[in-house]
């Protein structure tokens, strides 16, 4: 069967389940654009930006399990996308994106847009690389889709010269929709993690990382409960195990609860389940030590590559969390947990206290009490996404997930990711509340897409902390420069006006009383509507004021 590359990319995506696909349209890739219109299986949702766009693709990823799709193209564009890449490499996010190229003939002649794809991308992908012969295309995004999903998930990158796009080739046969391929425990090592387990007398768990599902959730439920350990979530992965269980004992990112700091320093074994061994989940290094830590030391990742990478394990096994959890939740306790039940009832305990909200703050609107309405409000599914700042303490701090996938955030700490990952979120759940956290300087980098959300029908809820300032960089700055201002002051339009501008519905919060009838009215317009609460610049953090910072500086 004779096809143009531009068909065979549409081919071999709907061979592999595609749906959607996210981008901005540029010449480079025309033939694929042309194709799509022959492909209604797949919908091709135009952003406004290619950041955006690669965001959205993350967010789609990470609520999938399947590769997110984005289509770029060559230079500016596929540079505006790179921060997407970024934050899909390191939250192992599985994510393809095609990239249209100049044509072959061009190139070394630094032609229009040209660029080094594998320069530019080689360090922060999987695999990158350029499909010069449209009769490979079925071979290799095939084998894009394998390596984006299998062990350690995160982005590949092609490039598509636009020619070869328009090549005309007899593909014959496409190759069969790819399994992912994780790897499992082996039974010499569960047993030698019980062994472990049982010696222990103050055992804990970090969750977190990819290539978890809802039966892998399931059973470290089960797991935890049976030999009554107590789970800590990594940075950004609070949705592996609810809140509301009674061994869940806190998220270890940024802004941790220092009960919690100190109880994974007072450890005696630490089970490691997903979770990179960051410095947002080790407090910058410093709550395990360096290369050997003191507590003894059970790592399971997917990426063989990952264990060991910092830390030295006493065990290291490489498997994904399906396996993984599968086999831990059959695996009995040789006891009932008694020796440690004590300090797993305390480190809940610390977590619940933490996790209250505060009776008062600096300012008018007290976002902790905010977190608390919706808590009790929003549904166990509802989705939160948000981007980067310390308006994001709050909503990890104090809102309880429930339910897998309902927290999609990039650990990258990525300004701007909020609103895309909304939008995205919605276009794939559209039965769920899908809400945006963003600062005012984070939702400035992409309210464009404001605009896609109206155009194909997203609806989200937009809960925007507006402070005059870049809160984490001030907070920072004042510790470390104190009385010494420089770049972190906001200039910000008028957000009701431009939202009303955007068709969407629209509310002010300048004081906590009137935050509960501002979100109804949004929530029962059935539209998009943002939610702009106003908070002092004082309310810095949950624990210090701007001035107690400033304070406090050396």
């Amino acid at each position: 069967m004779q096809r143009t590359g531009g068909q065979l990319i549409t081919d071999v995506l709907i061979q592999q389940g595609a749906d959607r696909i996210f981008g901005v349209p540029g010449e480079s890739f025309l033939a694929v654009l042309d194709a799509l219109v022959d492909a209604p299986q797949i919908e091709f949702i135009a952003a406004k930006h290619e950041g955006s766009a690669t965001f959205m693709a993350d967010a789609d990823g990470k609520l999938t399990g399947r590769p997110g799709l984005v289509l770029v193209t060559r230079g500016p564009g596929a540079s505006n996308a790179y921060s997407g890449i970024h934050v899909a490499y390191q939250d192992s996010t599985p994510l393809i994106m095609l990239v249209g190229l100049i044509g072959r003939d061009d190139t070394e002649r630094e032609a229009f847009q040209e660029f080094d794809l594998k320069a530019i991308f080689g360090t922060q992908t999987k695999w990158t690389a350029v499909i010069d012969d449209a009769a490979r295309i079925p071979e290799l995004l095939t084998r894009a889709f394998q390596v984006a999903t299998s062990g350690r998930p995160g982005p590949v990158v092609l490039g598509l010269p636009e020619d070869m796009l328009r090549d005309v080739v007899d593909v014959k046969k496409l190759p069969p929709r790819i399994t992912p391929v994780q790897a499992s425990p082996a039974a010499t090592q569960l047993v030698d993690l019980a062994a472990m387990l049982s010696d222990a007398r103050s055992p804990l768990i970090i969750a977190g990382g990819e290539t978890w599902d809802e039966d892998a959730c399931n059973n470290l439920v089960k797991f935890a409960a049976t030999w009554k350990l107590p789970v800590a979530c990594s940075f950004r992965s609070q949705d592996r195990l609810s809140a509301l269980h009674p061994c869940y004992i806190g998220d270890a990112g940024l802004a941790i609860n220092p009960d919690l700091a100190q109880r994974i320093r007072d450890a005696d074994t630490i089970l490691v389940l997903g979770a990179r061994l960051g410095d947002c989940t080790t407090s910058g290094y410093t709550l395990l030590d360096v290369p050997v830590s003191t507590q003894k030391l059970i790592h399971v990742h997917p990426d063989p590559d990952e264990i060991g990478r910092v830390y030295a394990p006493d065990l290291g096994i490489c498997s994904g969390m399906k396996n993984m959890l599968a086999a831990l939740a059959d695996m009995k306790a040789p006891h009932d947990g008694i020796t440690w039940s004590r300090w797993t009832e305390a480190a809940r305990a610390d977590y619940l206290e933490w996790s209250t909200p505060n009776a008062t703050s600096h300012g008018p609107v007290n976002l902790s009490k905010i977190m608390g309405y919706l808590n009790e409000t929003l549904p166990d599914d509802a989705i939160l996404t948000n981007g980067a700042g310390n308006y994001t303490v709050w909503v990890h701090r104090f809102y309880k997930h429930r339910q897998y996938r309902t927290q999609v955030a990039p650990t990258s700490g990525t300004m701007g990711y909020g609103l895309p990952a909304a939008i995205a979120a919605s276009l794939r759940h559209p039965d769920r509340l899908s809400i945006c956290f963003a600062g005012d300087g984070c939702f400035q980098m992409t309210l464009q897409e404001l605009a896609t959300a109206q155009q194909f029908g997203a609806k989200v809820i937009v809960m925007l902390c507006n402070n005059g300032i870049y809160g984490t960089i001030r907070m920072h700055q004042e510790k470390n420069y104190p009385h010494r201002v420089s770049g972190t002051d906001i200039a910000s339009p008028d957000f009701i006006a431009l939202a009303k501008a955007y068709g969407l519905e629209v509310a002010r919060v300048e004081e906590t009383g009137q935050f509960a009838d501002a979100f109804e009215v949004i929530k029962s317009s059935g539209k998009s509507g943002i939610i702009e609460i106003v908070t002092d610049p004082e309310d810095l953090t949950p624990r210090n004021s701007l001035s107690q910072i400033r304070g406090n500086a050396k």
